[in-house]
This record gives C-alpha cells, structure tokens and sequence, in this order.
C-alpha cells in the first residue's frame, strides 16, 4: 500500500511540474502601465540595434538613434522583430528580442508612441 501510494504522489508531482522559463510566465502577465520610448523602447532598440543602424553600421542608411527615427519605422521594426526564427529578414541579425521585449515595442505603438 505504501508504494502505491509512493508511485501515485511521484507521478502526480511529475505531471504537475513544467519546463517553463521564467520569461515565459512573465509574458503571461499583461503590461498595464503606459509605455513610452525613453523609459522602455529606447533601452531595446539601443541594446539590440543601435549596433547596425546608427551612422557607421551596416544598416546606417536607416538610423534608429532618435526617438523620430524609432517611431517613423515602428511598423517596419515589429515586422522584423516578429519574424519566425530563420527568416532572413528576422532582426536583429543573428539574434532575437524576447518576446516580452516584443510585446513592449508593440503596446508602445498601440499606446501612441509616447516618448516621455
């Protein structure tokens, strides 16, 4: 009786448990508070782009220094950062943003691209 009980209690904290990251759980939780391009884009796009688009980079014809420059391509930027992974088009090259780093560039736009 003690080892049924024993194999029971095994198997169901084995089902229970997931393999999840913990950018997974957060991503579960939605942004409520206003995103603006100071506080929260501007981070992103300067961690992971400035790199290429800035004057001197690969992609300098299309800088992304300037809280202007981010907003008047947002479009293009959350199509390229949506891509699926092997996409060549997929930014930034070589890599990938989170997709908690995708949902704020995102809720800024739908926020109204606040810059402050």
């Amino acid at each position: 009786m003690k080892r049924l009980i024993y194999i029971i209690s095994s198997a169901t904290v084995l089902i229970a448990c997931e393999s999840r990251t913990y950018e997974e759980i957060s991503d579960k939780t939605p942004i409520v508070e206003l995103i603006t391009y100071n506080k929260d884009v501007k981070p992103i796009i300067e961690a992971n782009c400035i790199m290429c688009h800035s004057p001197g980079g690969a992609a300098s014809f299309q800088p992304w220094t300037s809280y202007n420059q981010v907003k008047n391509n947002i479009d293009k930027i959350i199509d390229r950062v949506s891509r699926p992974v092997g996409d060549p088009q997929k930014m930034p090259q070589g890599g990938s943003l989170s997709p908690s780093q995708i949902t704020i560039i995102t809720k800024w736009k739908a926020d109204g691209l606040n810059e402050n």
